[in-house]
């Protein structure tokens, strides 16, 4: 009996088609996994890059002429 269609096991293939075959899965696999890192890679400047923002944000507000200022304003809203 003969099935249209049908696929040989990988036992049947021959030697260079199986290795065309593991060679295309490998280069699909290397590709998926290049997408990951370049989004990774994306990730990790956009969270780089909010870090520095807001260390820079904290140092401004920490010189002493802005904590000064931060300090009277303070005080006036207070009442102290």
């Amino acid at each position: 009996m003969r099935r249209t269609g049908a696929t040989m096991p990988s036992s049947e293939l021959e030697p260079a088609a199986e290795d065309a075959c593991t060679i295309e899965s490998l280069e699909a696999r290397v590709a998926h996994l290049e997408q990951l890192l370049v989004g990774l890679q994306d990730a990790v400047h956009r969270e780089q890059t909010r870090q520095n923002q807001r260390i820079n944000e904290l140092e401004a507000r920490t010189e002493p002429g802005a904590l000064a200022i931060a300090l009277n304003r303070d005080t006036r809203e207070r009442g102290l």
